[in-house]
């Protein structure tokens, strides 16, 4: 959950507290309305003494400024270019002032979040120690009523031996008059005592039946907390598969609950149960609502242990969401309980199998015969669930299940075969103490099936979609059919950053909203479609967005990681934006951004001086590919040739490409042969000019001594150049950096 949506959630001092942080320097409205945008933002990185951060704090709010006087076309958006006007009034002239007070604000908000946490955290800790006081203290209250009960019936039955004997001498013949007054007297104060001791016994047991109420109360507290603050929050974590160890170490902390929790309530559950028992043997007459107590106590203790054993059943590592028919996959599953002294229970075999999205909708509804549904066939898909003593842990992972078959439903409307989804569905029976059986089961994540590689970009699609929007409780596997684009926006953000360790910036962020929403520089309320994303193609492609962003994330994951982490490559800026950037930089200066036109590519453009060496131009290199790096990495393809010299805006290439170029020297083989390196050409470019942009630009670059031929001038509109060759390092490279025309 982002952190604003956190903080609606306060109450009291804490949100009073996060409220003052702001004050008047900064409308907590503002902090309401852009709250995906503010946190999206660097603020945490400026040092507000720092002067040399001065220049990205008035950078940051500029755009904040531009936020704001997006977002107040309408008439009820008075108030937004109020603050605006304020915020120009207040922070023209001391942009430091704004990072200070955004950063005291959200340093703010996370410290009240965090307190909460801890504290709802630590409530339930001392919950569970007080459950565990409360557990021991009704154990002895209840072996004080057995023994209590004892003794009552134990003078029940003196009473009614002592009715047995004066009946007996009633029968007699003589006088017995002394020893009936005697066995009567002695009645007669049995009889009182059981009658004064009756109502105390009663009331005894229906105090050790309070127990178990508010005890069963606290317990089914403490499980939605569990579920809430940590199973639903892993669950979540999981779904979305940003931070693996941290997914590990949190299903260890709920083993360490759910164990804790299970034993406590087995503990109660027997209690109650032995509280049944002595209920029969209480010859005491009790309302129809006090005989109701224990049943209710009894059903809901069974309900909760039943809830426990089922929420504990988890799917450690999940199966792979695209399968490919034919192929091999793995998953694990865990059991969170069963440790502890008071829960023994035998080592249940578990049975993994697929079944289609209505059927999964039917398990989940608890149809009968749902247990038996499936809709393919899963080799290896048995196996008998260990105890790991060293991890303490109970699970079983099956290594090598194989999906032989596939049986799909019928197609809705326009949906294709890699829309489908599907689940793999474990279940098993287990056995509790001995006593109680339960039927448990769990469900993966959505997969999608594919039979060619050529179908997994769109399985992807459909899996990134499913896992970004789905809601925690869901009919399976509804996925809403239109998000905002800043939800959108967020979510391919996490996507980049987490393949290839750099975020978006809000310039990528943009350009990809224009992509799919058309020019235009606010976003913020507009929505995205299914449809949009990735079955309707881009205008003038045959490629839909989803098809072209995956290429470039694949590309870059693959080949482009070192330098996209150092931030050399602008990647998502339109081919006319990065015109209007190179035409006002020096000649020899070049950027790399990603191709619109090809899946997968990235292209350099650069600007150059015409013939005359009088007037520049911006020149675009078709497309290198994953085909191209595969042969020359991009170090390389920069490194060669010489009319690359700066890159954008006006860094000296070789100190930041420098540690991506591989050595020139000589590398023998083990077969006696060497291998010749590789250089880039780019045709069309000369020498001479080449000299010319050095020159100019004040670079030293290296030249050929061969002769240039007269070319034709260069035309008024941009020029892009055909994939360079790519040739044995035999001789020095040349650039002729002038345009080429046939």
């Amino acid at each position: 959950m982002a952190l604003w949506g956190k903080v609606q959630k306060l109450t009291g001092d804490q949100i009073r507290t996060v409220q003052a942080a702001y004050g008047i320097h900064f409308p907590i409205e503002v902090r309401h309305y852009f709250a995906h945008w503010i946190e999206q933002q660097p603020w945490m990185e400026l040092d507000e003494n720092n002067r040399e951060h001065e220049a990205r704090a008035v950078q940051l709010r500029d755009m904040l400024l531009q936020q704001l006087e997006r977002n107040n076309s309408s008439s009820d958006d008075v108030f937004l270019r109020e603050t605006a006007q304020q915020f120009r009034e207040m922070y023209g002239n001391h942009p430091m002032n704004l990072i200070r007070v955004i950063k005291h604000g959200l340093q703010t908000e996370l410290r009240m979040v965090q307190q909460t946490e801890e504290v709802s955290c630590s409530s339930a800790i001392q919950q569970l120690d007080g459950l565990e006081w409360y557990t021991q203290e009704s154990e002895r209250a209840l072996q004080e009523f057995q023994r209590k009960l004892e003794a009552w019936l134990v003078q029940s039955q003196k009473s009614n031996h002592l009715t047995a004997q004066l009946s007996q001498l009633s029968h007699q013949v003589g006088d017995f008059s002394d020893a009936k007054q005697q066995l009567q007297d002695e009645k007669v104060q049995v009889d009182s005592e059981l009658s004064s001791s009756a109502p105390l016994l009663l009331f005894d047991y229906m105090s050790l039946l309070q127990m178990y109420e508010k005890t069963g109360r606290e317990l089914q507290a403490v499980h939605s907390h569990i579920l809430e603050h940590l199973m639903i929050p892993w669950r979540r974590q999981q779904q979305v598969g940003n931070n693996p160890s941290a997914l590990e170490s949190g299903l260890d902390t709920l083993q360490q609950w759910y164990d804790s929790l299970a034993d406590l309530t087995w503990r109660n559950h027997e209690q109650i149960e032995q509280a049944a028992a002595l209920r029969a043997r209480l010859p005491l007459e009790m309302s129809l609502e006090q005989q109701s107590i224990v049943p209710m106590l009894l059903s809901g203790i069974t309900k909760l242990l039943e809830e426990l054993i089922t929420n504990s059943f988890v799917i450690e590592k999940q199966p792979p969401q695209v399968l490919k028919k034919d192929s091999r996959f793995s998953a694990t599953v865990r059991c969170l309980i069963g440790r502890r002294r008071h829960i023994r229970m035998t080592l249940p075999q578990v049975t993994a199998s697929i079944v289609s999205e209505e059927q999964a909708r039917s398990i989940m509804r608890h149809d009968p015969g749902a247990k038996s549904l499936k809709s393919g066939k899963i080799e290896n898909n048995t196996g008998t669930m260990e105890y790991h003593q060293a991890s303490d842990q109970m699970s079983i992972t099956f290594r090598n299940m194989k999906l032989k078959g596939i049986q799909r439903a019928e197609k809705k409307g326009n949906e294709t075969v890699t829309e489908e989804k599907f689940s793999i569905f474990f279940q098993m029976e287990l056995t509790l103490n001995t006593q109680l059986n339960y039927y448990v089961w769990t469900l993966s994540m959505p997969v999608v099936v594919t039979v060619h590689g050529n179908q997994e970009c769109n399985a992807l699609a459909t899996i990134f979609w499913d896992n970004a929007f789905a809601t925690t409780e869901r009919n399976p596997f509804e996925v809403p059919e239109r998000v905002s684009w800043p939800e959108l926006a967020q979510e391919l953000n996490n996507r980049f950053m987490t393949q290839c360790s750099l975020e978006l910036n809000e310039e990528h962020l943009l350009y990809l909203g224009s992509k799919l929403l058309g020019n235009g520089e606010d976003f913020s309320r507009q929505t995205v479609t299914w449809a949009q994303f990735n079955r309707e193609p881009l205008p003038g492609r045959s490629f839909t967005f989803w098809e072209w962003f995956y290429s470039i994330l694949k590309l870059t994951k693959d080949w482009l990681i070192g330098p996209w982490k150092d931030k050399l490559i602008l990647g998502f800026i339109s081919k006319q934006r990065a015109e209007d950037w190179l035409m006002k930089a020096k000649v020899g200066t070049f950027l790399l951004r990603f191709s619109d036109s090809e899946l997968g590519g990235l292209s350099f453009a650069w600007v150059q001086l015409n013939e005359n060496g009088e007037q520049p131009f911006v020149r675009h290199l078709a497309p290198y590919t994953d085909k191209d790096f595969k042969t020359s990495g991009l170090g390389d393809r920069i490194k060669d040739p010489d009319c690359l010299v700066y890159l954008f805006p006006e860094i000296p290439k070789e100190e930041v490409f420098a540690k991506f170029w591989t050595s020139s020297g000589e590398k023998p083989q083990t077969n006696g042969y060497v291998k010749p390196d590789l250089t880039t050409r780019i045709p069309g470019t000369s020498p001479a000019a080449a000299s010319a942009s050095a020159t100019s630009s004040g670079a030293q670059l290296e030249g050929s001594s061969q002769q240039s031929t007269p070319l034709s001038p260069a035309p008024s509109d941009i020029s892009s150049v055909s994939s360079p060759s790519v040739l044995p390092r035999t001789q020095k490279p040349f650039c002729r950096c002038v345009p080429h025309y046939a």
